[in-house]
């Protein structure tokens, strides 16, 4: 049974809240109007790490929602981080803001909430899915999954951000977004320090234990990965073109000397490839 469910689809008093029937709320960022645009945060950020991609895409036509995860950002924290539970509040969003024929946008860990919304879900709301420095389709190593991270680097991580979460980020930020300015570091730093540290570990495990291969290899709808060849958090050949040797006609377009922090240091082309991505599904039939 899902985790959450829309109690309500008409709007509700507080245009930024979508509330789900067990007293959680989730905060949305709505703008323009026009075909929807959906954009889901990787792991431990908020809706704020989109808006340079959001604005573009609203001068080019497109209605941009981004919202923050459960314990991030301004949302509450219920507990429970599985895919399953994640993919609930989407639905929970997308029913609540009436949306249909939807390009879902999902960076790094937040792959495997999309691709479990459109297996749990159904694909009834969606147009495409557009996967963004996308982790999976399996992190861990295994005897069929060699790139995998061993269990001693996945274990030494998750000690880290358990234990000394701001050596991590020390680590971390600038390849996450080389180039950035120290303010642009600052902020992503604060935004990981002011995620639920439950939340985070919880994510965490659910990103790194998660085996989509066999579910990604079931999609029913058009998919594009747009990936950095320097992504050193999702490895390229470990994850993006994996994903396309699974996914029946899925898209993949590689940036050169690009890092994971796509969004954050190049919002531009990455909104214009979303643009026309959105255009071609939504352009009208002759």
């Amino acid at each position: 049974m899902p985790d959450t469910i829309a109690t309500n689809p008409q709007p509700l008093p507080c245009a930024d809240i979508v509330a789900t029937d067990r007293g959680h709320h989730l905060y949305v960022r709505d703008w323009g109007s026009g075909p929807p645009v959906v954009l889901l945060g990787g792991w431990a950020t908020e809706s704020s790490i989109w808006g340079a991609t959001m604005t573009v895409l609203n001068d080019r036509g497109f209605r941009t929602l981004a919202y923050d995860r459960r314990g991030h950002g301004r949302s509450t924290d219920p507990g429970n981080y599985t895919y399953d539970a994640l993919a609930d509040d989407l639905a929970c969003v997308l029913s609540c803001r009436e949306l249909r024929d939807v390009v879902l946008v999902a960076h790094s860990g937040a792959a495997g909430e999309a691709i479990r919304y459109a297996t749990r879900h159904g694909r009834q709301r969606l147009a495409r899915l557009v996967l963004v420095g996308a982790t999976g389709p399996c992190m861990r190593r295994q005897p069929d999954n060699p790139l995998g991270f061993p269990d001693d680097v996945v274990d030494a991580i998750a000690h880290q951000l358990a234990t000394d979460l701001p050596g991590w980020i020390d680590a971390n930020a600038e390849p996450f977004a080389p180039g950035a300015t120290r303010r642009t570091l600052d902020w992503i730093a604060a935004m990981i320090m002011n995620t639920s540290r439950r939340s985070a570990l919880g994510f965490q495990r659910e990103i790194v234990n998660a085996d989509l291969r066999a579910e990604v290899a079931a999609l029913d709808l058009p998919v594009t990965m747009i990936h950095g060849d320097r992504d050193a958090s999702a490895p390229l050949e470990l994850t993006a073109r994996r994903y396309a040797e699974l996914i029946p006609g899925a898209e993949l377009i590689v940036y050169p000397d690009v890092a994971h922090g796509v969004m954050v240091t190049h919002a531009q082309r990455l909104a214009e490839d979303i643009a026309r991505i959105g255009r071609t599904h939504h352009a009208p039939e002759r």
